[in-house]
């Protein structure tokens, strides 16, 4: 027979009423957490136990609404599905609670998620074609067609992804990991005939080029449906359908593989040239330092790798087409 294991942890708790308080603070309870419980657990003993005016959204309690994440030590997280113990091995035993977003916090751990929907509609994450009314036969997609998806279908709108993305607390416009993966999901679907949601996707500011690759989208998805994934299959899409336009992010994708084309290895400062033309002088000062910290070289300087029949080879086989 397995013991109930249990550990003591010291919570800080986000409070804030946006309709009494003129700025949030936290509350503080030592508990103790067992190792049969998960973060909801947790945020129900507070609610019950403690302080009934404590505010959060629930319902399945099965990973599948996506109503309860949350952030713990600044990490989002489904409260349902992550177990405590796994919380503490990672953080240690004094842990902070916090809604998704603290500047759109209406009580405690409920947020306003209106930026969240409104974005996800705006990548029109409906199938568009053209069907009969009375259809003789059924739209049939095999096996290999669904597989192009990559699972980008089961996302469940928790917002883990979104509000974990630093794009989106500095560019009101970028239109986030979630509804970059909802935009695959229906540009990669064979029965999609939209002519606008790649080339909406695509804009400069609030479009998939933004995207700074930091891996935190894949990181936190509850449903390890790596969103990144996703925003770099419409990358290749934007080439694919020949909608990729002459900027200086799309310069940059493309110097990017130039470089590992000729030498095996990035060079930064020729990336840079590259993508931004002219536009480089603006660097030079920042160029400097970096160069005296031995952080970039010089041209000259630039090794090239001992294997570039074989990365020469994986470039022209990953390389689906061209700019």
């Amino acid at each position: 027979m397995s013991t109930i294991e249990t550990k003591n942890v010291k919570f800080k708790v986000f409070r804030f009423n946006a309709d009494e308080d003129y700025l949030p603070y936290y509350d503080e309870y030592d508990m103790e957490v067992t190792s049969e419980e998960v973060v909801l657990d947790i945020l129900n003993r507070i609610k019950w136990d403690h302080d009934g005016s404590f505010s959060y959204r629930r319902s399945c309690r099965h990973g599948i609404c996506g109503a309860c994440a949350i952030k713990v030590n600044g990490r989002s997280t489904l409260a349902c599905k992550e177990r405590m113990f796994d919380m503490i091995d990672l953080f240690g035993d004094e842990l902070t609670l916090d809604p998704l977003s603290q500047k759109r916090a209406i009580k405690d751990m409920i947020i306003d998620k209106n930026d969240f929907w409104e974005k996800h509609a705006a990548v029109t994450p409906y199938l568009v074609a053209e069907i009969e009314e009375e259809p003789e036969s059924e739209n049939i997609v095999t096996p290999e067609e669904e597989h192009r998806l990559l699972d980008a279908d089961l996302c469940i709108q928790c917002g883990a992804c979104h509000y974990a993305c630093p794009v989106i607390e500095i560019n009101e416009e970028y239109f986030g990991p979630a509804a970059f993966a909802a935009a695959y999901r229906f540009s990669a679907d064979v029965r999609d005939h939209s002519e606008n949601r790649l080339k909406d996707v695509n804009e400069m500011g609030q479009g998939v080029w933004d995207c700074v690759k930091c891996f935190e989208c894949a990181e936190v998805c509850p449903k390890e449906i790596n969103p990144i994934e996703k925003i770099t299959k419409l990358h290749q899409m934007a080439f694919q359908e020949g909608i990729a336009e002459n900027n200086v992010a799309v310069r940059h994708a493309v110097g990017f593989k130039k470089s590992i084309q000729k030498r095996g290895v990035l060079d930064e400062g020729g990336l840079v040239l590259y993508s931004e033309g002219p536009g480089i002088i603006k660097h030079i000062p920042v160029a400097l330092k970096m160069l005296k910290k031995g952080k970039i070289a010089m041209p000259w300087n630039i090794p090239t790798s001992e294997n570039m029949d074989e990365i020469k080879k994986l470039v022209k086989s990953s390389s689906t087409a061209e700019f």
